[in-house]
């Protein structure tokens, strides 16, 4: 994740309880935690990925196989 993302957030929530924002800013800020989001979901599948769950009858499955949604 960059640092000037995370940066630019920052300034903009301290910004946001002190003085206020312009509606550019609100867009900016909008737009930013998007992005950081998304970001964050990225690495939680990735970690999802890594994770495996082992059955009562000691197999071990990946845990995306092991919750997936029943249809």
């Amino acid at each position: 994740m960059e640092n000037d993302l995370l940066q630019r957030i920052n300034e903009l929530a301290k910004k946001k309880k002190t003085v206020g924002l312009t509606d550019s800013e609100l867009a900016e800020q909008k737009k930013l935690y998007k992005i950081y989001l998304g970001e964050i979901r990225t690495q939680f599948d990735r970690t999802l990925d890594n994770v495996s769950v082992e059955n009562k009858d000691g197999s071990v499955v990946p845990f995306k196989e092991a919750y997936k949604k029943k249809k």
